[in-house]
This record gives C-alpha cells, sequence and structure tokens, in this order.
C-alpha cells in the first residue's frame, strides 16, 4: 500500500501531466484569442493565488506633495472587515477616514476608464480591479506606488500630458474610406464580421498607461521620439480598421522618425502587465511590418501576414 504522501504527490504529478496538455487558451489564465498567455512569466501576486487576508493590512503609500520638500512613505492600517476586496477600496476607506490629503485618480472602479493605474505591490495595475488579498506579502503589508518614471503632480498622480500628447499625435480617430458620392448618399459604411474580428485584442485599450510606464524603452526615450507600446497599440487598432481611408497617411507620421516605432526593444514587458491582457509588444511588430511592407525593403514584403487574428 502507498502512504498517503506518496498517492497526494501521485495525483499531483497527474494533474501537472493533464494541464501540461491543454491550451493555454483553456486554462484560466489564459488570454482570449489574440492575447498573449504570460503565466510562467507572472509574478505570484499577478497569478491570481489569493491569500485569505484577515484584520489590519498595513499600506506603505508614496506621498509627494512639491509644496513639502522630497517624497516619503506614508504607513496607514485597514482593517479588512471594514472594507471593500479591492485596493481602490482601501484607499478610499484611507481617503475617507484617516487622511483626506492623499490623492489619487479614479472614476468608474469597474476598469474601463483606465483613471486608477499606479504600482501596487511591483506591478503596474488598476488599483479597481486588483484584490488586496493579491497585494499582500507575508508581513500584511501593500506598497503602493504611482506609475514610474514619470512626473509625479502630487502623491500617486502622474504627469500623463506628454502621454495624452503622443497618443494625438497618431490620429486616433476614423477617416472614412469612401468616395465623395458614398458621402453625399449618407450610405453606411459597412464593415463585415471579418474585418471588425481584426480589432479584437486592440479596441479594449483603456490608455490606462500601465504598459508604457513598465517599458524600459519609454523610460529612456519617452519623453523624445518613441510612441511608447500603448499609443503604438492604438495607432495599429487604427491602421487595421477595414473602414479608414488614411492607412498611407498614418504610416507615413509614424515613419517620419525611426524612434517613434523602433526604440521598441521587444522586452515585453508591456504585454506582461497589461490589466487588460492585450498584448502591445505584438501591435507594435505589426506596425513595423507594416512599415517595412509599405517601403518595399524585403522582396517578400508583400506576403507578410497583416491579419491580427
Amino acid at each position: 500500500m502507498l502512504s498517503r504522501a506518496t498517492q497526494r504527490l501521485s495525483r499531483r504529478k497527474n494533474r501537472v501531466a493533464v494541464m501540461s496538455k491543454v491550451s493555454p487558451m483553456a486554462t484560466s489564465r489564459g488570454f482570449l484569442q489574440n492575447h498573449v498567455d504570460l503565466t510562467g512569466l507572472l509574478p505570484s501576486s499577478s497569478k491570481g493565488e489569493e491569500k485569505k487576508v484577515t484584520g489590519d493590512i498595513t499600506y506603505e503609500i508614496y506621498r509627494y506633495n512639491r509644496n513639502k520638500g522630497s517624497p516619503y512613505l506614508q504607513v496607514y492600517k485597514v482593517n479588512t472587515e471594514d472594507c471593500g476586496p479591492m485596493i481602490l477600496d482601501a484607499l478610499i476607506k484611507i481617503k475617507d477616514n484617516q487622511d483626506p490629503t492623499l490623492s489619487f485618480r479614479r472614476s468608474c472602479r469597474e476598469g474601463i476608464c483606465g483613471s486608477c493605474s499606479m504600482n501596487i505591490a511591483g506591478t503596474n495595475t488598476l488599483a479597481c480591479l486588483k484584490p488586496i488579498s493579491e497585494s499582500v506579502d507575508d508581513n500584511n503589508v501593500v506598497r503602493i506606488y504611482p506609475l514610474p518614471h514619470l512626473q509625479v503632480i502630487r502623491d500617486l498622480v502622474p504627469d500623463l500630458n506628454n502621454f495624452y500628447e503622443q497618443h494625438r499625435s497618431i490620429m486616433p480617430w476614423l477617416e472614412p474610406k469612401y468616395d465623395l458620392a458614398e458621402k453625399a448618399s449618407n450610405k453606411e459604411l459597412y464593415q463585415s464580421k471579418a474585418d471588425r474580428k481584426q480589432l479584437d485584442g486592440l479596441y479594449e485599450c483603456i490608455l490606462c498607461a500601465c504598459c508604457s510606464a513598465s517599458c524600459p524603452s519609454y523610460w529612456w526615450a519617452g519623453d523624445k521620439e518613441y510612441l511608447g507600446p500603448a499609443v503604438l497599440l492604438q495607432a495599429y487598432r487604427w491602421l487595421n480598421d477595414s473602414r479608414d481611408g488614411a492607412k498611407a497617411e498614418r504610416l507615413q507620421k509614424l515613419s517620419e522618425d525611426e524612434g517613434a516605432v523602433y526604440k521598441c526593444h521587444t522586452i515585453m514587458n508591456c504585454s506582461r502587465t497589461c490589466p487588460k491582457g492585450l498584448n502591445p509588444g505584438k501591435a507594435i511588430q505589426r506596425v513595423k511590418n507594416m512599415i517595412q511592407k509599405q517601403r518595399s525593403i524585403f522582396q517578400n514584403s508583400e506576403s507578410l501576414k497583416e491579419s491580427w487574428v
């Protein structure tokens, strides 16, 4: 007879063997089609491994007020029984009951607006989607900072003016593809289901800047020529829209400055940290392919696959 410990180990090995045969799309951490499976790369705090937390949780929060000198960390304690399950709930609890001077952005509380992006437990994410149970360390401490490598206005509020200017530069709107006669007739600009599917994994971007703020290339050149992962994913979203008629103009704008796109070194921090499970790294590579095809540098440029799926 096998001991109970041996039986448990055997069952565990069998489960691992079964899971290794399942495609990433079928696992709980696998993303939807067009997304990247990064289960093995994620830190333990991001794998959905929730701890059972009770009692007081300690929050070490970055504080900065330009009128008061250097930044510092301030410690707060919040009882889990008096607070909601998400980090944003804890921040609101602190602001309402302990320190009304604490500053942070928030709006929808549903992971739609992208306002509450910040660095929680070492990962750029959205406070409204990040459970407290996934953020505490072994000492029941949660560390919260603003998005890294961005100028801080106050506390957890980064300055995103440059980020939004870069977004505006890629023409983030539809330039309809029809002639004057069609425009005068007010006909619907048809898009097939297959063409619409090409936008999956792109249109969901909420411009929270988590990916750009995690990118070393953006740290080095984000205030210069490099547009960053979020803006380039948005650029590809419009390049890949079958209804748009300004593809050549968009590509021309992107290729005017080599650093705008080619400062990307495929480090892939962007895809690893995206709270919406998108893959900016893949989109950037497709933008590069489209630019190269337009330039006709390669003899086989016509065979470059443009399909997002």
